[in-house]
């Protein structure tokens, strides 16, 4: 049973007791998609399509089976158990950045920098289900249906995580126009709010999204630019955190246990830590000077002369006695 209390959503309309939107065994048969939108369902998974195809053709998507496996099996959970009214795909691009975002008709984009930055696979379903609350509610084509793109073969555009200019559109060739992606404060709310939701709904500890805010409120401050600037469209805020603390008090009932994590997390995890590794010691090895010793100061090899190195013996000055001394 859900604990209502005295609750306010943003985006959402009063707390009641027969209000759907607050409601985790109404999930799936909210509607909460609903406002004025220009675009049908079917309309606005064409687009996504588009949008996704292109941004597959530039994007340097993680092809690894295991890794690509386990992100999308996590979102398809996730997915199950939301308002989501259209088939997800979930893909991992390989960028080091924290970000992740959802276009028009189900497709979500996290990249490998969520991964490595997530403590645990609660933290890594909550960036997913907070997409996929972007999704459900149909905010893209909403916020595009709100009269906010003018021309759109003018507007910035976003590729892995930073916003660009018309220049950096000729070059890259994207067609992603920042309005389907850059959501109002009272959409990203909502989104948080169904993300919470769709974690309970699913198994996961909702109060991990909160450690991930967290920790990425510390990230920020410390380093600035750690985050994406998509991500920082919606700041991590502790206004954000505390209210995310409210809802998961007062909107999710207490569970005697949660999914916190998985040995596939630590596996996939673990991947990835390895394969920066070795492309760090690769760039370093390419990039570095090549040094040859002078024959005089070459290291003797283990096992003296007959291992290819030289002895004590060999490296003895050699003296030459004068004439006429004794011998």
């Amino acid at each position: 049973m859900v604990s209502i209390g005295l609750l306010l959503l943003p985006g959402f309309a009063p707390a009641r007791a027969e209000d759907k939107k607050i409601d985790l065994d109404q999930i799936g048969d909210r509607n909460v998609g609903k406002g004025l939108n220009l675009y049908s369902l079917e309309k606005e998974i064409s687009l996504g399509k588009g949008m996704a195809a292109q941004i597959e053709r530039d994007a340097p998507i993680v092809r690894d089976p295991a890794i690509a496996e386990y992100v999308n099996r996590i979102g398809q959970n996730l997915a199950r158990n939301s308002d989501v009214r259209v088939p997800v795909i979930v893909k991992v691009l390989d960028n080091p950045q924290v970000n992740a975002f959802a276009l028009p008709g189900g497709f979500v984009y996290v990249n490998t920098g969520v991964l490595l930055k997530a403590n645990d696979e609660a933290e890594l379903a909550g960036v997913i289900a907070h997409e996929l609350g972007h999704v459900a509610a149909r905010h893209s084509t909403r916020q595009v249906s709100r009269g906010q793109v003018v021309n759109w073969a003018s507007l910035p555009l976003i590729f892995m995580g930073g916003w660009a200019g018309y220049a950096a559109r000729q070059a890259a060739g994207l067609v992603v126009p920042m309005t389907f992606l850059k959501y109002s404060r009272d959409f990203e709310r909502e989104a948080d709010v169904l993300g919470l939701q769709y974690m309970a709904k699913t198994g996961y500890d909702p109060t991990a999204m909160v450690g991930f805010f967290e920790r990425l409120e510390t990230m920020e401050k410390s380093k600035p630019g750690t985050m994406a600037k998509l991500f920082r469209s919606h700041p991590v805020t502790g206004e954000r955190i505390e209210r995310t603390q409210k809802n998961i008090e007062q909107l999710l009932a207490a569970q005697p246990q949660y999914i916190v994590t998985t040995s596939n997390f630590r596996d996939v995890k673990e991947k990835l830590e390895q394969a920066g590794k070795s492309r760090t010691l690769k760039a370093n090895s390419d990039s570095g000077p090549t040094l040859r010793r002078r024959p005089a100061d070459a290291i003797p090899a283990e096992g003296g002369a007959e291992a290819g190195g030289k002895t004590d013996d060999d490296e003895r000055p050699t003296l030459r006695r004068r004439p006429g001394s004794e011998p």
